[in-house]
């Protein structure tokens, strides 16, 4: 088949995956769901919160991914958040169960056509690379027999009494100008510094923790860091991306610190509907920024302050 059909074909394909991750995650948010804000601690999830992580390399998923096996977990009542690949049970001495249905992850990509490579060569250019988006299939290691008994052990749930010595050791080593006080939380790009309310002003303690995480994700989007655009003025589709990011990010920190994450503005939801319905990759985008938002600000932990599990930037 010429490479032009080849290259349609790899866009169609491209483009309905995208579709799909979309759709999903619009759904769920018209019916008044959070993907990255599950009922954790509830009968409907079973599996303690943690970030999803792979059994047979111990990497945790990241990006759109965590988004899609935290919604199969509680979809599925899964008792772990641990995750195989067909192969990969078997190369473990185990095996999928016969009729489970796996859950469809996904692994982004580039590449550089040996067409474009000589066009480049010839023309004495750069060669343009090809963005991919490949499918695969993963199974919880509940969906598997026969596995070695530590495979299927779940990590245990971090001490909830080391919480808040985590969060704030992480305010301290980030670098970020973090202010408290006032009676609103916001991060101000052109200053670049964090504001937040006394813990006080929290009708529960632990929100001033989620409120953290969230305005420092958004720090980390300043250029002298991740260098995401944050020049979108209130009410305009940058700026709810952006929110999206930080309250994705916000939920991806508080799965690696061992917190509960919760929504902080709802009210957002319209707009982020109307970014996801005009642009089938935005949601795609956004988790791999978050991803890329909570490693930063992880990375920068002391090592003698330990994280239940480690946010791995793959697989996004």
């Amino acid at each position: 088949m010429p490479y032009g059909n080849n290259r349609a074909r790899a866009v169609t394909d491209r483009s309905n995956l995208y579709d799909d991750i979309t759709n999903k995650i619009v759904a769920e948010l018209e019916a008044g769901r959070f993907p990255w804000v599950q009922p954790w601690g509830t009968a409907a999830a079973q599996a303690p919160f943690s970030m999803p992580r792979n059994a047979a390399t111990s990497k945790a998923y990241s990006g759109i991914n965590v988004l899609i096996l935290w919604g199969a977990v509680v979809e599925h009542g899964f008792a772990t958040q641990s995750w195989l690949t067909y192969r990969q049970a078997i190369s473990l001495g185990g095996n999928v169960r016969k009729g489970e249905r796996g859950t469809t992850i996904v692994y982004a990509d580039r590449f550089v056509p040996h067409d474009e490579k000589m066009r480049a060569r010839t023309a004495d250019e750069d060669a343009r690379a090809i963005p991919f988006l490949k499918r695969f299939t993963v199974f919880n290691v509940q969906q598997c027999e026969n596995l070695p008994e530590e495979t299927a052990i779940q990590p245990p749930l971090p001490d909830h009494s080391l919480i808040e010595p985590r969060v704030e050791a992480l305010i301290d080593a980030a670098g970020i100008e973090f202010r408290i006080g006032g009676n609103k939380a916001y991060y101000m790009p052109i200053h670049d510094y964090v504001q937040v309310p006394p813990p006080q002003s929290f009708f529960e303690p632990i929100n001033w923790h989620r409120t953290a995480l969230h305005e420092l994700g958004h720090a980390t989007g300043h250029a002298t860091r991740l260098a995401r655009d944050l020049s979108g003025c209130f009410g305009s589709k940058k700026y709810a991306l952006e929110e999206l990011v930080a309250e994705i990010g916000a939920a991806f920190a508080c799965a690696a610190l061992g917190i509960y994450p919760t929504v902080r503005h709802a009210d957002y939801i319209g707009s982020w509907l109307e970014v996801l319905r005009e642009d089938n990759r935005a949601i795609v985008r956004a988790a791999s920024q978050a991803s890329k938002a909570t490693d930063w600000l992880l990375s920068h932990l002391p090592e003698d302050v330990d994280i239940p599990i480690a946010v791995t930037p793959r697989l996004s």
